[in-house]
Parts: C-alpha cells; structure tokens; sequence
C-alpha cells in the first residue's frame, strides 16, 4: 500500500499525518510507504511547522527531515490512496491531477475516522502550540483508524 497525505502547504497537518501513520505502520508490522505534499507551492523545501515538530517530538515522533513538496500529476501513479486532509485540499488535488483524478484513489481522510461526513483536519497554522496537540491527537486517531480499516477490509 504506498499512501500520500495531502494538506495546502505540507507543513502543518500532512507531515504530521505522514509521521504518525509511518509510526503506526511500523507497529502493525505492516509494509505500507507513506509520503505528503501540499496543494500550493508556498513551502517548498521547507522542514514542517516549528510546532508541527515539537509536537511530533513529544510524541515520540521526528520530522524534522521531512521537507515540503507539492502534489503532481505523477503522484496518480506513484500511489494507491492519496488522503485529501481538508475539502479545499480535495479540489485542490482535483485540480492538480487533472484527467488522473479518481474519486476512489483521492478520499477525505477524516472519513477513516467518521464514514461520509468529509469532515476537515483543522489547519492549526494560525493558532497555538495547543492547536498543534489537537490536530496531532486527532490525526493520531484517524491513522489508527485507518489501518484498522484497511485491516478488517484485507
């Protein structure tokens, strides 16, 4: 299973999904790649968030090596799921794929957690340290969730 994480600027929400679920892989014992990117070029790059790694690091968690793409056409290809963390993500990622678009390939993330209600990953960019937690306990349920449903599904 090879799994792209996508957020606006791959800084924030997605490195942190991206490092969590690689964690999560590990400990199910499981052979899956995971990777991120950004619908917008902003970041380019750049190592994720200051407080997207602390956060991470007090978890347990470095990411400190990762470093901001954006999403391309190609990345169709390269994955099986690409998890869209927010719905202007999706569009986003709709844009950017073009005629490689498909709705059973891109999918709402927090619909692992929550099936069908396409609800967002907030973007705790323009908030505090404590907003980095929250996005951080919730991605941490939702790839955990994610693996058990892929799991039960295999």
């Amino acid at each position: 299973m090879r799994i792209l994480m996508v957020c606006l600027g791959n800084i924030c929400r997605s490195p942190l999904a991206e490092g969590i679920l690689r964690r999560r892989i590990e400990e199910a014992g499981l052979h899956w790649t995971v990777d991120s990117a950004g619908t917008f070029d902003y970041h380019v790059g750049s190592a994720p968030h200051p407080d997207s790694q602390k956060v991470a690091k007090f978890n347990g968690i470095d990411i400190s090596q990762q470093r901001a793409r954006k999403i391309v056409p190609e990345d169709a290809d390269r994955f099986d799921i690409i998890y869209a963390l927010a719905g202007d993500v999706q569009a986003g990622i709709q844009t950017i794929l073009g005629d490689r678009f498909d709705p059973a390939q891109v999918r709402m993330l927090m619909n692992e957690l929550n099936p069908g209600k396409n609800e967002n990953v907030p973007d705790p960019y323009y908030g505090t340290e404590a907003d980095f937690h929250r996005v951080y306990e919730l991605l941490d349920r939702v790839c955990t969730a994610l693996i058990q449903n892929h799991l039960n599904a295999a």
